[in-house]
Parts: C-alpha cells; structure tokens; sequence
C-alpha cells in the first residue's frame, strides 16, 4: 500500500495524469511538490485542520493540486460543479465556509462575477492568468516550499448535491482522526478492482463529479495514471482505450448508449483488449444496453449504487448481472431494507424506499438539519435512505426503479419514469428522453416523454406516432406516454444526470395549487 509522497519519491518521472487532448502530463513529482507548496499557503494564510476550501475549474492537468493539497493537510475541498451561473457557485462557496477558492482563467467569466459575491474568502488563486480579484496561482505557490507541512492530517471532500431535484446540499463526514499515508492505506483495503501502479484509468467525465474524482484519487494513491478526457466524445474515448493501454475505466449509462449509437466500422476500429475493468454507477443502467456492452466488451463491467453520503452501497459483477438482469447487486457496505413511507419494512418483491443500515450515521448534509432528519428513518436513525425507489428479490440483489420525488401518481397508480425511459432510449431515432408527470385533469397525472431525437430525424408528428406505438408495444397500457414533446437538445449534466427538474417544472409552473 502506498501514497502520492510514496509514488513522488520512487516514480517521479511517471504521468500521475495525462490530458487526453493534449498529451501534456504531470508527473507524480511534480504533483507532489504542488499539492505541498498549496497546503503551506493554505496554512500560511490560516487555514487549519476542519477548514475549508472550494475548486472551480474545467479538467484541467492541475485540478488535483489543491485535492491533493486537502487531503494532506486535514482540510476539506469543495469542487464545484464548473457549468454553474456565478450566484450558485457563490451560493455553495459560502454555504461551505471555504476560505480560499481555486479557479482557472479558463473560467474567467465566472470568475469575474464571482468575486463580489465571495467576500468571505480571503485566497483567491486563479491558475493560467489573472484578472481583477484573483492572485496568480503560479506565483503563490513559487515563493512557497515543495517539503509536506510538519504535521499532516487527512483531508476529505465535501461534495454537494447535483440539485436536480432542489437547491444542492453539500454532504459532510467526519474527518479520520490520522495522517494521510494511513488514510489511504485504510482507503485501499477494499481493492475490488484490483488497482495498482501499472493501472492506467480513463476518467471521461468532469473531475468535480464524486465518482470521478474519488476514483481519480484513488488511482493516483496507488501509483497509476490517470488518462483524463477535458469532455466526453464516444469515439476518442474508445481510441484512447487503444492508444494508452487503458486497464480501468468509469462511466454512466448514458456514455455506454453514446456509444453503442456509434456506426459498426467505428466501434470495431479500436483495440480495446488491455481494458479488464469498466465500472458504472450514476444512474441504472437499461438492461438492453447494459447486454450489448457485455456482449461488445465482456464480461468486464462492475456496477455499483451508493451516494456521497456513503450511508451503503451494492456491487454486481457482469456474470452475476447475466443471472440478475436489471440489478444493482448485493449489499456491499451496510444492509439493505425496503419501506414504505410510514417505514414499514416490505416484504421481498414489493417497492419501496431504500435504505441502509449502518452502526451509526455517516453523514449529514451542511446547514441543512431538517434534510439530514429526512434522510434518516423515522425509528431506526442509522438506516439511511438517498432517496431512490426499488425492491429486493430473495438472494438479496437490488433493483432500483426509480428516485422516489420522480414518481407519477395516475389515476391512483404509481408509475415509475425510469422503466419507460430505459425503453425508449433504445430506439434507433432517440437520442435522450426524459419522462414525468404532467398534470391531468382527471387522473391527476399523466404521462410525459421529451425526446430528443438521434441526428437526422426530424421531430414532427409522425415520430412522435412511431414512439408512442413503440411504447405501447413493450409496456402496460397505463404506463406508456400520453404524448410525447420534443427538444433539440436535454438539459443534462456531463456527468449524466438529467435536470428532469427544470423539464418538469415548465409543464406545472401555471398549475393551481
């Protein structure tokens, strides 16, 4: 088991990341010696143990100077969702505490807005340039030393929600009470996909996102290199597979049907034979197209559930998958019980809210007491619920059917999004789609498609014909859409999340309540 400082002094010369537009690298040294001449410029202008700081910047080769930096010096760090208006980012920065911010002169324009509204933070490093309100992030940490501070603590994220379905809500854990060596050397315990310093990962999603950033981190801590992408794109993804001898991978549903939508002759150009782990997470993963990338790539996808909070999680792997189509696996950390909304515990098969039960809770969300005491059951305090809807069958595996505030309630039923828009999204004219209730006048609810059509077919009414005949041919009656929208592009984050939100509201904003 090993360490960034481990890595700096054995490979210094190695790529701890790679930019895959580019080729530019940072190598572990240098990588280390930035990550101490941040953490004594935090501690030189106050910053203590508990303390926080904030990272606004796109993939950039030195976004994980300052994660570095926090984790070695017992601070959390912030990372900032990088496509955020400047009052949100604001909005988050001050709702963390952070008292220094990171930013980059790619995100000048944020920047710029952003400095009136943070007149908490008292660092305010901006790294590639300057302008008006920032400090150049070069020139600090040259009049700072490379050697680690006297005393090292680990750090931790504090990363916030995606407030697709409210304001974010930034989730807190209690930071370990040890050095950063031991921190991670606990971290690494649990090595189930097999990690070390000849792991070469390809991270195609924004660093700010928790998944991406945890798995990037962890990498690094066992000597790997990570390939990192500044955006997705389907094709050079499956080059970059080739051109780096990829050996782990991360990803969400929607970048597998990306792909899956690319021509034959394009999918079977690349050499993809160095890939052994390709894990998911993020969303569940349509069963249809969860079996054609394992008929594509093997029998090398690991899917897993679980949240920031790290409250649980489940694990599955591809062969366990073929036998449980449509799970998100077993328990892996806590245990898992199904309720209903007094909290009644539900027998095997039926839906309900899911929880995990852990010793004792593991978080709670900044500033938000009532959302933390939403989270917990309402008798049991350390069964934890993230919000999600699903059933567990006898040997235990989870499947999730939808997030519970998503769910339509038609004619007194209760109809889960997630199952028609897994169906639709498989056809060859879609391209994105996002279902939810609009409202009706008699049955309360009805059911909504927005489709963004796949390039080259055109949204008119025809279309809309076909899909809906296409629904009705694969679902209960009750579930298929009454009417179907479209839009030329969906608002969904690139880490794959869908703002199913700002769609909704716009059909219930004149609705009288």
């Amino acid at each position: 088991m090993s360490y960034l400082a481990d890595h700096a002094r054995q490979t210094p010369d190695k790529p701890a990341m790679i930019s895959a537009d580019t080729g530019a690298a940072i190598t572990f040294g240098e990588l280390d010696a930035a990550s101490n001449r941040l953490a004594r410029v935090l501690y030189d202008h106050g910053l203590r143990r508990g303390d926080h700081i904030a990272v606004l910047m796109e993939n950039n080769l030195h976004f994980m100077e300052p994660i570095w930096a926090a984790f070695r010096s017992g601070l959390y760090v912030t990372a900032v969702n990088r496509y955020l208006p400047p009052d949100e980012v604001a909005y988050i920065v001050t709702d963390c505490g952070a008292k220094a911010v990171v930013t980059s002169l790619a995100k000048h324009d944020t920047a710029e807005a952003l400095a009136d509204l943070i007149p908490g933070v008292t660092l305010r490093l901006m790294v590639g340039g300057t302008i008006p309100g920032w400090d150049s992030y070069e020139d600090a940490l040259a009049a700072s030393s490379p050697e680690p501070l006297d005393q090292e603590w680990m750090g931790d994220s504090m990363l916030y929600s995606s407030g697709t379905t409210g304001r974010p809500k930034g989730i807190l854990r209690p930071l370990p009470q040890v050095g950063p060596a031991e921190g991670f050397a606990l971290r690494q315990v649990a090595n189930r996909y097999g990690l070390d310093a000849d792991s070469v990962y390809l991270s195609p999603a924004p660093l700010y996102h928790a998944a991406p950033l945890g798995y990037v981190t962890t990498v690094q801590s066992w000597g790997g290199t990570v390939v990192m992408m500044e955006r997705f794109d389907a094709e050079q993804a499956l080059a970059l597979i080739e051109r780096y001898r990829v050996t782990h991978s991360q990803w969400v549903p929607t970048m597998f049907v990306r792909m899956l939508k690319l021509p034959d002759e394009a999918r079977a150009r690349h050499d993809l034979s160095s890939h052994r782990v390709a894990v998911h997470a993020a969303a569940p993963c349509p069963v249809e197209v969860k079996h054609r990338m394992i008929d594509w790539w093997g029998p090398v996808l690991y899917e897993y559930y679980a949240g920031t909070e790290a409250s649980g999680s489940t694990f599955i792997t591809s062969e366990d998958w073929l036998t449980h189509p449509g799970s998100v696996g077993r328990a892996a950390l806590g245990v898992l019980h199904i309720c209903d909304e007094e909290g009644n515990e539900l027998p095997v098969g039926q839906t309900g809210l899911v929880y995990f039960e852990r010793d004792a809770p593991t978080f709670e969300y900044h500033n938000d007491p009532g959302k933390t005491a939403a989270a917990r059951h309402p008798l049991h305090p350390g069964w934890n619920a993230l919000g999600d809807v699903g059933y567990l069958d006898e040997e235990g595996y989870l499947y999730l059917t939808d997030r519970a505030s998503f769910m339509i309630i038609s004619g007194g039923v209760n109809i889960y999004p997630q199952a028609i828009e897994d169906a639709l999204v498989t056809h060859p004219k879609v391209h994105d789609v996002a279902v939810f209730g609009v409202p009706h006048p008699e049955m309360g609810e009805a059911v909504k498609a927005v489709i963004e059509p796949a390039p080259g077919h055109e949204p008119d009414e025809h279309l809309a014909a076909e899909l809906l005949e296409f629904c009705r041919a694969r679902m209960a009656h009750y579930m298929a859409p009454r009417s179907i929208d479209f839009i030329a592009e969906m608002p969904r984050l690139p880490t794959g999340k869908l703002y199913k939100r700002l769609l909704r509201d716009a059909y219930w904003q004149d609705r009288k309540i």
